[in-house]
């Protein structure tokens, strides 16, 4: 039996052009949630749109795993830029994802780590990482491989954006991938979060972030074309 992968993204500037590539399509609707299945770069899929935040994300995640049983997860999207080699329109390439909002630091946790939980930096899946890497690679895209940032923020200030540098050696934040990511190690599914710099996350973001969402959901779909090509 071949294979599903589900493939997400939190917006519908993230989805628009897999589901124009997409053929044979059906459309089911749970939890408010459309998911379309069918054929996309010869590949059986299931695409969905999560909706911003960690709730959506886990849920739509979820449902992907347990309903339509799909083997693998891409999340593609834009974030705000966190390391300082990033410009916009640059990729990050999840190596891990934490979510930066959990915080107990109260109760003697450093930031970042899931209370009475073995493990909170979630990894994503090698093979993926490296096929995401080899599309960037392909196609001249600048990106970094290294850690996605996820909370229920929208980040837009330059002391933040230094903090999750420093505190958590932060790639770029957004507000799904963590989500994600533990939806899928809970489930033992691999997974990659592949995001493209729509913003400086530094409160400029009413200057960027509408203007490049377009073209930063171009450059990821461009990726997700090569890598569900090669797989």
């Amino acid at each position: 039996m071949n294979e599903i992968i589900g493939l997400i993204g939190a917006m519908d500037e993230e989805i628009e052009l897999l589901l124009s590539s997409m053929e044979n399509k059906q459309t089911t609707v749970k939890a408010g949630v459309s998911y379309y299945t069918g054929d996309i770069f010869g590949k059986r899929a299931v695409l969905c749109k999560s909706g911003v935040g960690k709730v959506n994300a886990a849920v739509t995640t979820q449902i992907l795993i347990g309903q339509f049983g799909v083997s693998k997860v891409l999340f593609t999207g834009v974030a705000g830029a966190v390391h300082p080699g990033l410009n916009i329109g640059d990729i990050v390439i999840s190596q891990e994802c934490i979510q930066h909002d959990m915080d107990a630091t109260a109760l003697g946790y450093a930031r970042g780590v899931i209370p009475y939980q073995e493990v909170s930096v979630f990894k994503a899946d090698s093979v993926l990482v490296k096929l995401a890497e080899k599309a960037c690679i392909e196609l001249e895209q600048h990106f970094v491989t290294g850690t996605v940032l996820s909370g229920d923020q929208f980040i837009a200030s330059s002391s933040v954006v230094e903090s999750l540098y420093k505190e958590l050696n932060g790639a770029c934040a957004e507000m799904e991938g963590a989500a994600v990511a533990q939806v899928c190690y809970m489930n033992a599914i691999p997974f990659v979060i592949i995001r493209s710099m729509s913003d400086k996350a530094d409160g400029s973001a009413h200057v960027n972030y509408r203007e490049f969402t377009v073209t930063a959901s171009r450059r990821s779909h461009a990726i997700l074309e090569y890598m569900l090509q090669a797989l």
